[in-house]
């Protein structure tokens, strides 16, 4: 009977660690499912906001003013989503990628708003001919 009961508690050991390991196993993808499913969630946020934004932009009659304000927020969407895989993505070479998406793409909005800030100062200081002579 003394054996009988070492295999019953043996048993039960190996069944209780078992049980351990599968919801340790199971709690971990869990958590790998949540972060893919927040990823994911955020990726399509920066999408439908650019989306958005995109569609507010009324045309101006310039095609380059129209194009610089429908890029802006491409490009934010652009650092938004960079971010997003810096937060969570784990391979180098997408991570390299999103690090250079966000420096390629704030010094590009940089120069845009200042193309735009350009633009409306010649607007509204427009040059006169006798400025030329």
């Amino acid at each position: 009977m003394g054996m009988t009961w070492r295999w019953a508690i043996f048993f039960v050991f190996f069944c209780v660690l078992g049980t351990s390991a599968l919801q340790h196993d199971s709690h971990q993808h869990l958590r790998e499912t949540s972060a893919i499913d927040l990823a994911w969630s955020e990726l399509n946020t920066s999408m439908e906001q650019m989306h958005r934004a995109m569609a507010s932009v009324e045309a101006s009659g310039n095609s380059d003013v129209d194009f610089v304000r429908l890029m802006l927020p491409h490009h934010q969407a652009a650092i938004d989503m960079a971010k997003t895989q810096l937060l969570y993505g784990t391979d180098p070479q997408m991570r390299r990628l999103a690090q250079e998406i966000l420096t390629d793409q704030q010094s590009e909005i940089a120069l845009m708003h200042l193309w735009l800030q350009q633009r409306a100062a010649l607007a509204a200081h427009p040059r006169h001919e006798s400025d030329t002579r």
